[in-house]
């Protein structure tokens, strides 16, 4: 009789862990540096924080981090099918800054990104798109080219939208490393908590 009373609860254990574990919701966060984390501590990263953040609001969720430095769009839409894997619930897409940097045409940004959101759509994984500006070193004629892309992808494929991932960040020297290009811990602390709502709101909103 106790050994029935043990299995018993043994099952019940398993049904619910494994229920638990069906809830579990998989974001995958694809970007460059801004992502990745570059010259952060561990733990400090931009998806670490974010995956926090959620989870501090009640979210079971997991965010994969497919983020790699110095990624272009080009890079992105290359090693696209590899870092969504399987099973993607949602995906952030943060590219185009390493573009701009690097003065690429936004007519092949604007492809390349295109490109990837038709694929990701293709196998019904919502996005939000995580918009970029371009330096204003880059003359303005480029930089409204270049910031012009996100807004209007995000209206065309009708995606996610948070209209500028360094809000409140760029250009803040206390917020930034010595290279006045990456966040610090700090500044990925403002971006997260800038950008919660709007992923709150995207991720409730496909409910």
């Amino acid at each position: 009789m106790k050994f029935n009373i043990v299995a018993l609860f043994f099952a019940v254990f398993c049904l619910v862990s494994a229920a638990q574990s069906e809830e579990t919701r998989r974001i995958v966060a694809i970007g460059d540096s801004l992502t990745a984390g570059y010259g952060l501590p561990t733990g400090e990263d931009f998806v670490t924080q974010l995956e926090t953040a959620l989870q501090a609001e009640g979210y079971d969720i997991e965010i994969e981090n497919a983020g790699v430095s110095g990624d272009t769009s080009a890079g992105g839409l290359q090693r696209l099918d590899w870092a969504i894997g399987n099973g993607a619930d949602f995906v952030i897409l943060e590219l185009g800054a390493n573009d701009a940097l690097r003065g690429i045409d936004p007519e092949e940004t604007r492809k390349n990104l295109s490109q990837i959101i038709e694929v990701i759509q293709e196998r019904g994984i919502p996005i939000l798109l995580a918009g970029m500006r371009a330096p204003p070193s880059m003359g303005s004629e480029y930089t409204e080219a270049f910031d012009g892309i996100f807004p209007e992808l995000a209206s065309e494929y009708k995606t996610g939208y948070y209209p500028f991932f360094l809000e409140g960040v760029a250009a803040d020297p206390t917020l930034n490393q010595d290279d006045y290009i990456h966040p610090n811990a700090e500044g990925v602390k403002v971006i997260v908590s800038n950008m919660l709502p709007y992923v709150t709101a995207f991720i409730d909103q496909k409910d």
